[in-house]
């Protein structure tokens, strides 16, 4: 489905750029273009950034393997 008809950025678009790390409708702006024309479809972004699309930094830390301060050196 279309979140954003003047560039032509589905959901699934969204999601992608979601997972990627942007996590604010700027961000998303900057990844696709959607939401800078006419401005319809920012409270789309918003709803579907808001239902977890969006991975936050603490999953993302949580996922990285520690390092030891010898295996750094």
């Amino acid at each position: 489905m279309y979140v954003c008809s003047c560039f032509g950025v589905t959901e699934a678009q969204v999601l992608r750029h979601a997972g990627d790390g942007a996590c604010t409708p700027r961000q998303i702006a900057s990844a696709c273009k959607a939401g800078t024309d006419c401005g319809s479809c920012v409270r789309r972004i918003q709803a579907i950034l808001g239902r977890g699309a969006c991975k936050t930094a603490v999953t993302r830390l949580e996922s990285v393997e520690p390092v030891s301060l010898e295996e750094a050196a």
